[in-house]
């Protein structure tokens, strides 16, 4: 059984007289302890389908679906409640900019004690203090911050940015997720404190079994810590498959540009060579391209993508493309 399966995802943004459909039909399945990664350009759609799984969207987003099950649960059909019930206790994200995600005027320990989950705590309430800080302490250890001491009471701005990543990998831990959502958890970072965050969330993947969709752009980075990926591309399904699949053989004609835009998969370039990329940009919301959104870019595009691609299935591999790269190979 699927951990997480969503069938056909849209996200409306109702905005004027014109509602713009945001994430059009997007599919997603996750199983217990896989690691997933989800890529695509900035815009592309990714934070807001990592958003909608966790709830924490605004009233100006209409969210449907054709299906929503999480562990065979249809979340669709239970009440709003209900559903943050379940998904708050499962489920827990990591935001793109630790910085602003915390609180300012709060220190790091009392953020993390107020993270901490009541069910754990057991006693009077002069135990359950002790035990909140204990349970603090702990979670800090966990995400590697040995010296605790300084960090437990220091504000966010006296940190760096990689100590307050872990900070928020911390307190996503405090309710022991089944999921954990990390969406660019190393946007802006070092090379080398981009590894540890990494390694760090790979280390807690093996050693709990936890569930990881993984959120980036950069996909040759992905493909090092991840199972399976899915690509977007302005708010559509593209193509999605196992890391070697994706990375080796490409269906997609956006996935192969992706690929072909890494450095990893042109060693044979010479040096400062330039690396083939797609012309345009991504478009904007108020401006869709009809069909595959991807047509105005597309190398291969024909008069059929005027009409949205069927996703076909390969063994596992699946891609949504009038004309794709399968029989090239």
């Amino acid at each position: 059984m699927n951990l997480l399966d969503i069938r056909n995802l849209s996200i409306e943004l109702v905005s004027g007289n014109k509602p713009i459909l945001a994430v059009d039909r997007v599919s997603l399945c996750m199983k217990e302890g896989e690691v997933r990664g989800l890529v695509g350009e900035s815009g592309s759609g990714k934070s807001l389908l990592a958003q909608a799984i966790v709830g924490v969207l605004d009233d100006k987003w209409q969210v449907d679906a054709d299906r929503f099950h999480w562990r065979g649960t249809d979340l669709l059909r239970l009440s709003l409640e209900e559903r943050k019930a379940i998904i708050s206790k499962d489920v827990a994200m990591i935001f793109q900019e630790p910085m602003a995600c915390l609180d300012p005027t709060t220190t790091i320990g009392e953020q993390l004690e107020e993270a901490v989950d009541s069910r754990q705590l057991s006693g009077y309430f002069w135990q359950k203090r002790q035990q909140r800080k204990a349970a603090a302490i702990k979670l800090l250890h966990k995400v590697g911050i040995k010296h605790h001491e300084f960090c437990i009471r220091s504000y966010p701005h006296q940190l760096t940015e990689a100590l307050c990543q872990r900070v928020m990998i911390a307190i996503a831990l405090a309710t022991r997720p089944v999921l954990l959502i990390a969406d660019e958890p190393t946007a802006a970072m070092e090379s080398s404190n981009q590894g540890q965050i990494f390694r760090l969330l790979a280390s807690l993947n093996q050693l709990k079994n936890m569930s990881i969709l993984l959120i980036s752009h950069d996909l040759e980075n992905v493909t090092h810590w991840t199972n399976t990926i899915t690509v977007m591309y302005s708010g559509q399904f593209v193509e999605a498959g196992t890391t070697e699949q994706i990375f080796n053989r490409p269906f997609h004609p956006y996935t192969r540009a992706l690929v072909d835009s890494s450095p990893k998969a042109n060693m044979l370039l010479p040096a400062k060579s330039r690396l083939m990329t797609l012309p345009g940009s991504i478009p904007i919301l108020q401006h869709l391209p009809i069909g595959c959104r991807l047509g105005p870019r597309c190398p291969r595009a024909q008069q059929a993508c005027v009409q949205a691609p069927k996703v076909k299935n390969h063994h596992g591999h699946q891609v949504s493309c009038h004309y794709s790269l399968k029989d090239t190979y």
